[in-house]
């Protein structure tokens, strides 16, 4: 019994979705999601595989049996049928693909929105000016240069004044030195932000941590508590939000587990907000060149029980307290280079002894 070609289109159709959906279910290609944004993207990388599986599998599929169903016989030296075209086959391969990047472009936009991204209102802010419009590769240039004068307030001066207040952060940064550029959304000149989610619009962050990049260190600094650290701890299922900028070149705050990436660059305040789902220690990478030592840039994130970051946070301020008892304390000018340089020596294998004897006969 001969089984019908049409059947045979509806049995493979079947094989190829079912093989679709389930690998692109189980691909394990992505790290742990550690965050509640980190299930969106997920959500969206797996639709884009299972799309990107079934047009694979369908496209060398067709061309293996085409290889092998019309491969030359032996002793067939006759030229092929001519074929001038097939509009309705043209037409089709050419929809359906439309309709799949339409429907990927929605979803996208879906996705960037929930997780906070998306601001319909940004673009009113600053509309294009003329001067833009007349600007030599603006587009380009826009993000490299200054923006087009205007009187609007400098939003980056604001939030840059703002975070100074803190001692801790003013300790670490140079804005004093860095000019705050103006944010410019009608020529794409912007401070990078991610927001609330939309059912947090208007509902201050639990924790608001300010991070300062340079190379080639990540220095976390938790305002109002005078607390700083070269690593990020942050307590789970509270929003978070870091406040961030550079003191010399672009950076990019990046933490794979949390599916989130955010340029830091000198002269503009960028945010990013999330909350982190999942206790455990993530990398955090600088993912732009800044440098000759950028592979270096990295530092661990903690996402602790709440109970357990408060304990961290008591610890971090009698660290400080009492660093700062001691620096009271001691006075280097009462003290014999031996026994001043001896705490900075001892991990070397260096004796007071030595040290002493190297002085003496010096």
């Amino acid at each position: 019994m001969k089984i019908p070609s049409s059947i045979w289109t509806l049995l493979i159709g079947i094989g190829l979705t079912l093989v679709s959906l389930w690998y692109g279910q189980n691909h394990g290609l992505l790290p742990t999601a550690a965050s509640d944004e980190a299930s969106l993207v997920d959500g969206l990388f797996n639709t884009m595989m299972t799309v990107s599986t079934g047009i694979f599998l369908l496209v060398e599929g067709v061309l293996i049996y085409s290889a092998i169903r019309y491969r030359q016989r032996a002793g067939d030296n006759a030229d092929g049928s001519p074929v001038h075209g097939n509009v309705p086959l043209e037409i089709l391969w050419t929809a359906i693909p439309a309709v799949i990047v339409i429907g990927i472009s929605v979803y996208s936009f879906d996705v960037y929105n929930e997780m906070g991204g998306f601001n319909p209102h940004a673009i009113h802010e600053a509309p294009m000016t003329p001067q833009a419009m007349n600007m030599p590769g603006a587009a380009i240039a826009a993000t490299l240069s200054d923006t087009p004068p205007t009187t609007e307030a400098n939003l980056n001066q604001e939030k840059s004044d703002e975070a100074m207040q803190d001692p801790a952060t003013a300790s670490v940064r140079n804005a004093d030195q860095i000019p705050q550029k103006q944010d410019a959304p009608g020529v794409g000149s912007v401070a990078p932000n991610i927001g609330a989610t939309p059912e947090n619009e208007g509902k201050p962050p639990a924790i608001v941590v300010n991070v300062t990049g340079l190379q080639y260190a990540w220095i976390f600094t938790y305002p109002e508590t005078g607390v700083v650290s070269g690593e990020l701890h942050v307590p789970i299922g509270r929003e978070v939000q870091l406040d961030m900028t550079a003191n010399d070149v672009i950076h990019a705050f990046w933490v794979p587990e949390f599916r989130l990436k955010q340029d830091v660059m000198p002269g503009r305040q960028s945010a990013i907000r999330f909350t982190p789902s999942k206790e455990g220690e993530y990398a955090l990478i600088c993912a732009e060149l800044c440098g000759p030592y950028h592979g270096a840039m990295r530092t661990q994130v903690f996402v602790q029980k709440p109970e357990e970051f408060d304990e961290w946070m008591q610890e971090q301020l009698v660290a400080s307290t009492e660093e700062l008892k001691q620096a009271v304390a001691v006075n280097p000018a009462d003290l014999s280079p031996d026994e001043f340089l001896a705490p900075h020596t001892s991990h070397m294998g260096i004796h007071p002894e030595m040290l002493h004897q190297i002085h003496h006969h010096s």
